[in-house]
């Protein structure tokens, strides 16, 4: 029995009624919000609840970091990137990191979403224009630092975390949307740089997606699709056991391994839990086609994502939200 979900997206603000059809197939476990599905939080709260209906155990997840990469815009604080919260030169700055990941991750949840795949844990070598200011920096100790408040403040308020993008994509060039990267480093490189926020966070982290890029030192497959990252390095070395997220398997970064059915049964061999397939309903319905053919069963861990403790729609009166936002003011953040 192999083991392995999808995770697709939708079109629009509702369910349609091949959306739902879509739903209701066993291999498809989890749905991915897009700008397109959000119009505000009572909207989005509504297409849950229908998504729900249709499959009460489906993971819907977001992309809700901050700054430029914030799918939910109106009705809810315009969060800063990481890279601005790891800017604030003061004391308070982890307790900075745990109130802005708090405040995401209780607006989301209030919304009906389980996760938004954050934090970035990708170090800023000034050299990827995709990671840029989504990260908290070129310091791996710092950024471990940091981000291990992050994540703090999103199992506070009930939400799992994913660290993404595994073992780092900030030393590659390339944007793995449009073209696959090369990071030509050795793995002792990699070790004593990107890989240490994952290492320091694998017993904190409750997912990891890895990035699309190739470690041509490593193996000649983006890690996303190599044992070697993700059983030998990931599993074995770092003792991670949460969830692995494939990148969106219509990713430019992901055309190396071959056509959609090669993709999928290469990220599944590699030791993905989920495939994300995204923004391309043609390449959904193929994707599906081949999940069901392969007899993909979801694997348990998957459901360690869902939420833990549903926010309330009333968190705006809450003495927590008045900290946490009096504190992001205190710096200009919000």
């Amino acid at each position: 029995m192999k083991q392995g979900a999808l995770m697709l997206d939708l079109p629009g603000l509702w369910l349609e009624a091949e959306d739902r059809q879509l739903l209701r197939q066993p291999e498809v476990a989890g749905l991915i919000l897009f700008a397109r599905n959000t119009e505000s939080p009572r909207q989005v709260a509504e297409l849950v609840r229908a998504i729900r209906a249709e499959r009460p155990d489906m993971l819907i997840a977001i992309d809700q970091e901050g700054g430029r990469v914030q799918r939910l815009r109106r009705d809810v604080l315009r969060l800063p990137a990481l890279a601005d919260v790891a800017a604030v030169d003061a004391e308070p700055v982890e307790s900075v990191a745990r109130a802005a990941a708090w405040v995401m991750a209780t607006e989301m949840l209030a919304c009906g979403i389980d996760i938004s795949f954050a934090p970035v844990l990708d170090l800023d070598h000034g050299r990827s224009q995709v990671i840029g200011n989504r990260s908290l920096g070129g310091d791996p100790d710092r950024v471990s630092r940091l981000a291990g408040a992050y994540i703090d403040g999103l199992h506070a308020a009930g939400m799992a975390a994913t660290g993404k993008h595994f073992p780092g994509h900030g030393w590659a060039e390339a944007d793995s949307h449009f073209a696959l990267p090369i990071d030509e480093r050795s793995l002792d490189d990699i070790r004593r740089t990107d890989l240490v926020p994952f290492a320091a966070l694998a017993g904190k982290l409750d997912g990891i997606m890895p990035a699309h890029v190739v470690y041509s030192q490593v193996d000649p497959l983006p890690a996303g699709f190599s044992t070697r990252w993700l059983q030998d390095i990931l599993r074995a070395d770092l003792g991670f056991d949460g969830v692995i997220f494939s990148d969106d398997l219509t990713m430019a970064g992901a055309h190396a391994v071959g056509g959609m059915d090669a993709r999928i049964d290469a990220a599944q061999a590699a030791g993905c839990d989920m495939l994300l397939i995204c923004n391309d309903r043609a390449a959904a319905e193929e994707g599906l086609v081949h999940a069901q053919k392969q007899q993909l069963q979801c694997p348990s861990r998957i459901a360690r994502m869902l939420t833990r403790t549903p926010a309330g729609s009333d968190y705006r009166a809450t003495p927590q939200w008045r900290q946490a936002v009096t504190l992001l003011r205190e710096f200009d953040l919000v």
